[in-house]
């Protein structure tokens, strides 16, 4: 029985060393996991910033507007049709050639319509013999009326007579005049002043009624061409001014708006918008242009466009406060110019706050950062 109760001591203090050894070495081994994840986390590294690498939201006045684009048109142009069928002849302007109002084209052979209107006047002589022939009748037939020899049915048969001679000689001028239109039609004459842009037609050619011989532009006079969507077009009163580009010139052009089309474009449902350009050299009809209209001014506020960033779900800016980076979510609003770089009005920072710039790129949240001055 003694002998029992000593092993049974034994045995509790056996197991009272191990269940200590076991807590000591469990102790230790947390000890151990504890300073390896504390010396495997790396330090937080401070990001050296510039003082162009951070703006501050304020109160602006944003400068609404509307990209546009469209080619380059004269306000005037025109094609010389042939009027009559013929010949062509003596077309010597080409492509580039100065013209003026009234300047002669080319001519259209006239042999014919010279024959006509020499036929037309042969007619016409005829048709007045035969009205001197019945008016002698007439007044003989009226001189016998008078003395009762013939009754006065033969002087009204010879009145009628009289009467249609008349109205065929009246036609025969008239064919004259139309014999003589066509004759004038025969020279093609410049309808406007401007260069020529087009010779669509070749001297020696028969040619049709209709038929384009050139196309002449004034290029005293430009526009551009725009197609605005429905909604966009709501915002476009006459007088407003754009900045245009335009390929091949080396400055912007300013244009204000001087028409808008009271209609849309069937299928589109865009409404065009005419700008007359200023006069610029070289500028050409046909060349494409593009730009922004201004619609208004809103005073808001807003940080540069590039500085929203929208790499998440809603769109956010990074902040600087109190040394760290910040993310904070923003509600963007109307976009504009200011001072040539494109703004956008956002809600959800307060006015002052500290953004940083686009071209930084995406610091986490927490992280600390430092201003430093370039010196020289």
């Amino acid at each position: 029985m003694k002998r029992w109760i000593k092993w049974t001591v034994i045995a509790l203090v056996l197991g009272l060393v191990a269940a200590g050894a076991m807590r000591a070495l469990s102790a230790r081994k947390a000890q151990q996991d504890a300073l390896a994840a504390q010396v495997g986390k790396p330090a937080q590294a401070t990001v050296e910033l510039l003082p162009g690498d951070l703006v501050q939201v304020r109160m602006v006045e944003l400068a609404q507007s509307l990209a546009l684009s469209g080619p380059v048109k004269a306000v005037n142009s025109a094609f010389v049709k042939a009027r009559v069928p013929g010949e062509l002849k003596g077309l010597v302007v080409r492509e580039g050639d100065f013209v003026k109002t009234g300047d002669v084209i080319a001519r259209i052979d006239a042999t014919e319509y010279q024959a006509r209107v020499k036929q037309a006047q042969q007619q016409a002589e005829s048709a007045r013999a035969q009205v001197d022939i019945a008016k002698r009748s007439s007044d003989n037939n009226r001189s016998l009326v008078d003395k009762g020899f013939i009754s006065k049915t033969a002087l009204d048969a010879s009145m009628s007579t009289l009467a249609a001679a008349e109205a065929n000689y009246r036609a025969a001028l008239a064919g004259v005049d139309v014999a003589g239109k066509s004759l004038d039609d025969t020279v093609l004459r410049a309808p406007i002043s401007g260069q020529i842009a087009q010779r669509l037609a070749q001297s020696g050619e028969r040619i049709g009624v209709d038929a384009r011989i050139v196309e002449i532009v004034d290029l005293s006079r430009l526009e551009l061409e725009a197609s605005l969507n429905a909604a966009d077009s709501l915002q476009v009163q006459t007088g407003q001014t754009a900045q245009l580009s335009v390929e091949g010139a080396s400055k912007a052009l300013t244009a204000r708006v001087v028409r808008i089309n009271p209609s849309a474009v069937a299928g589109s449902r865009a409404v065009l918008v005419y700008l007359a350009l200023e006069p610029s050299p070289g500028l050409r009809q046909g060349l494409f242009a593009q730009g922004s209209l201004q619609t208004g001014v809103t005073r808001t506020l807003a940080i540069p466009l590039t500085s929203v960033r929208t790499d998440k779900p809603d769109p956010y800016v990074q902040l600087v406060d109190k040394g760290q980076v910040i993310r904070q979510s923003v509600t963007l609003g109307v976009r504009g110019e200011l001072d040539g770089r494109a703004m956008v009005a956002v809600q959800g920072v307060a006015e002052g706050a500290t953004v940083l710039v686009g071209s930084v790129g995406s610091l986490r949240a927490g992280t600390p950062v430092k201003v430093t001055t370039v010196t020289q």
